[in-house]
């Protein structure tokens, strides 16, 4: 996922997840042979009405010694608060990868894993009617920029362990469509399925990914050449 020359912008919502993962790429960083740069991303979500993170991440990224950047989420001006959570979505990765090009990142990192892929998995084939789940790796805008997934293999209580053992200064979510959205009804139904869990995971993984191969490469323009 990351070679020689690259220039990974790190997005760090402020979760135990994207905490772990910017941890876990630096710790990489100083044990393989490859040389390449990370930056820590933060879109600023109080635009949209959610608590400013800046305060608690920015000396954390100061005291890990990484470049970092913060970005205010942009909004239309008919955007009405909150978003609903396609909306939210989509802005806020507009806001990562119109950073993290000016920035001349060549990957963005995200900090999706296991259960997150199998949880969209079922997502897509409950609420969309196809059978699609979270890729390793995409490449975006002609070959531009290249998304990367590197926890996607990893257990959520993984991560949650390593929050906890570290101490990461990571944030609970307070989007107000958290216990209300499709993904927390799908989340439930997964953590109902008790001991069955793990093995529900990886056949919803599985399938997701073989059904999703022929969708590796996905064509758009840049944000700043012509609309999303």
């Amino acid at each position: 996922m990351i070679a020689d020359g690259d220039r990974v912008a790190v997005a760090v919502s402020g979760g135990k997840d994207s905490c772990a993962l910017l941890y876990l790429l630096l710790a990489r960083q100083a044990t393989v042979a490859e040389r390449h740069q990370l930056i820590a991303l933060h879109v600023q979500m109080h635009p949209a009405g959610l608590p400013d993170l800046r305060p608690v991440l920015e000396p954390w990224f100061v005291q890990l010694g990484v470049e970092y950047a913060f970005v205010p989420l942009e909004l239309g001006n008919r955007e009405a608060i909150p978003l609903n959570c396609q909306r939210c979505a989509w802005n806020r990765r507009k806001a990562l990868f119109t950073t993290a090009h000016a920035l001349g990142c060549n990957k963005v990192a995200l900090a999706h894993h296991a259960d997150d892929a199998a949880e969209t998995t079922l997502l897509n084939l409950l609420f969309s009617g196809r059978l699609q789940t979270l890729m390793p790796r995409l490449e975006f805008f002609g070959n531009t920029i290249t998304l990367i997934r590197p926890l996607i293999y990893l257990e959520e209580r993984r991560l949650e362990q390593l929050a906890r053992a570290l101490g990461l200064p990571h944030h609970e979510s307070t989007c107000p469509n958290a216990e209300t959205s499709q993904r927390a009804l799908v989340r439930r139904w997964l953590i109902e399925a008790g001991r069955s869990r793990r093995q529900i995971r990886a056949n919803l993984w599985r399938a997701g990914w073989k059904a999703s191969q022929h969708l590796t490469t996905q064509r758009f323009a840049l944000p700043d050449e012509t609309r999303l």
